[in-house]
């Protein structure tokens, strides 16, 4: 169904200025414009010609990577979060495919090096580096590329048994490590086996009985704090715009975030986006070498890409009579003392080179 957009508020997000990725998911998801339309059409056709998609492409070496002169897997994943494997994942989100050579080249490159590392389903795995690598490679249409299946096996195999995942050693999941839904959620329909279905809805669950923030007994801010790029970050955004993506949109215990993002919501009906990462609160959480934020608007300020994402989770919900949404209002976003996976930079394991 058309989502009602204020004039005020569809004129900012549609705006000349805007990015061209902002306005093809205004037309297309908010609005539902049809592929043939000819706004939708400009606005795919001017993704990497100009704005976000096309600073980042500008800053390419001519083989393929950014920032660093080789190319090792190491290379390719530092400095966070500038790096070739940080570029891709936004430039995945933005909405360019394979069938931009420079984004091709890249990938090709990416899935030569990570592929070797044993990052992609081997003995190095771990489910952020493999749930992005499968989420950006399926969205740039390397889906059924050989080097990827071993991955998509990998994260459905190491799926805990209360239906999360976690990047150390764990019997349990967290509602941190959401890499793997994320992933399933790129993946066309036809592809969604039986093995992947179950692991599907076995890990919703795991968020939906959360709430998508309910995690141990302390509070932890950041999760209420809105982001671009996430990188392998958790908020209450990344969790619904992931449910939604999987149609779980209209599910009553969707409620309880939904009420957080809306009451985040300013005046004219945008959203902040409120920080860059690294934002962490947590007193353990450091980092093994250099790190640069990597960011495509301005932290405090009405962000037209965190809008259209709000927009998008809430639209599926509008429709749901709020007396389904009756269970489990209260409570603020815990976790608990060792579910920050983050600690992998205090870890010494690297990237192979």
């Amino acid at each position: 169904m058309r989502m009602a957009l204020r004039r005020g508020l569809r004129n900012w997000l549609l705006a000349k200025d805007s990015d061209p990725s902002v306005r093809l998911r205004v037309l297309r998801d908010l609005l539902d414009r049809p592929a043939d339309d000819p706004e939708v059409v400009r606005a795919q056709r001017e993704i990497g010609r100009k704005g976000w998609a096309a600073q980042i492409l500008r800053g390419q070496h001519p083989s393929g990577q950014w920032v660093n002169p080789g190319s090792s897997a190491f290379e390719l994943y530092r400095p966070k979060y500038v790096a070739t494997n940080w570029r891709l994942l936004v430039l995945s989100d933005l909405g360019l495919t394979k069938k931009t050579p420079r984004v091709a080249k890249a990938a090709r490159l990416f899935l030569d090096r990570f592929s070797r590392s044993g990052d992609l389903g081997g003995r190095a795995s771990e489910v952020c580096i493999a749930g992005n690598s499968v989420r950006m490679m399926a969205r740039f249409g390397y889906q059924k590329e050989p080097r990827v299946k071993p991955a998509i096996e990998w994260l459905v195999r190491h799926q805990k048994r209360d239906g999360g995942w976690h990047c150390f050693r764990s019997s349990t999941g967290t509602l941190d490590c959401w890499e793997a839904l994320a992933a399933f959620a790129a993946l066309p329909d036809k592809m969604r086996t039986p093995p992947i279905l179950e692991s599907i809805e076995r890990g919703a669950e795991f968020y939906l009985d959360r709430r998508l923030f309910r995690e141990g007994p302390s509070p932890y801010r950041p999760w209420f704090r809105l982001h671009y790029p996430v990188h392998y970050y958790y908020d209450i955004l990344v969790g619904l715009d992931t449910l939604t993506s999987l149609g779980y949109g209209e599910d009553p215990r969707m409620r309880p975030a939904l009420d957080r993002l809306e009451a985040m919501r300013n005046r004219d009906g945008s959203w902040n986006m409120d920080a860059l990462h690294p934002d962490s609160e947590d007193p353990v959480y450091q980092f093994r070498g250099p790190f640069y934020p990597l960011g495509l608007e301005v932290p405090g300020r009405p962000s037209r890409w965190i809008t259209t994402t709000a927009l998008s989770v809430l639209k599926p919900a509008a429709d749901t009579p709020r007396s389904a949404f009756s269970q489990g209002q209260s409570g603020m976003n815990c976790r608990g003392p060792g579910s920050n996976r983050r600690l992998r930079d205090l870890q010494s394991r690297t990237l192979p080179n």
